[in-house]
């Protein structure tokens, strides 16, 4: 195998999310930093968010008659 190669590998790169859950797990960064997680994104948690910057959501549902 040629040195020099492969990234360096960590065993014990932190993991922390922006919801404040912190892990370790093995990596090619000593730190990644990530915006959803198992404890926040909602698939995992049930619970259904909607964003909407622009009032599409509001003015589809008035088109239609949903409330």
């Amino acid at each position: 195998m040629k040195k020099d190669l492969h990234p360096e590998y960590f065993s014990d790169a932190s993991v922390s999310c922006v919801c404040g859950e912190k892990y370790t797990t093995g990596a090619t960064q000593k730190e990644i930093r990530v915006e959803v997680c198992s404890k926040c994104h909602p698939f995992y948690t049930g619970e259904q968010r909607i964003v909407d910057t622009e009032g599409r959501v509001e003015r589809l549902r008035r088109r239609y008659g949903q409330k």
